[in-house]
């Protein structure tokens, strides 16, 4: 299996373009200061489940997952922040955010997936 086999992983990276894109169009000043850490952190979604995935390791590739959600919602807060500041519309940031939180719940479930189970205790 490789990374880019992993459904959590392809919608990071759909996400990130999607993002990029939209920046694309700000003027100088949005790009230089929102626009930009926006991109790193939507970034850093996937970057950090691939590092995770190449540890081979399932407590580094949990931690590097948890570094991925917490990306996760400092992007919301930056399409938050765009959106209040009238960078995208609401429309958008609507439509990415729901998407994020989609993603969230398919990294939580990545999460749970990673190593050995531990315990007998039902669930």
């Amino acid at each position: 299996m490789n990374v880019d086999d992993l459904k959590v992983y392809q919608d990071s990276m759909q996400i990130a373009e999607r993002i990029w894109k939209e920046i694309m169009g700000w003027n100088y000043f949005a790009k230089d200061t929102v626009g930009k850490q926006l991109v790193r952190c939507a970034d850093s979604i996937a970057a950090n489940i691939s590092e995770g995935f190449g540890r081979y390791h399932f407590a580094e590739n949990r931690k590097f997952c948890y570094y991925s959600r917490g990306s996760l919602n400092e992007t919301l807060t930056f399409i938050h922040k765009a959106k209040d500041r009238n960078l995208i519309e609401e429309s958008v940031a609507y439509d990415l955010s729901q998407q994020l939180i989609t993603l969230r719940k398919r990294l939580n479930a990545y999460i749970r997936s990673i190593g050995p189970t531990t315990g007998n205790s039902p669930s």
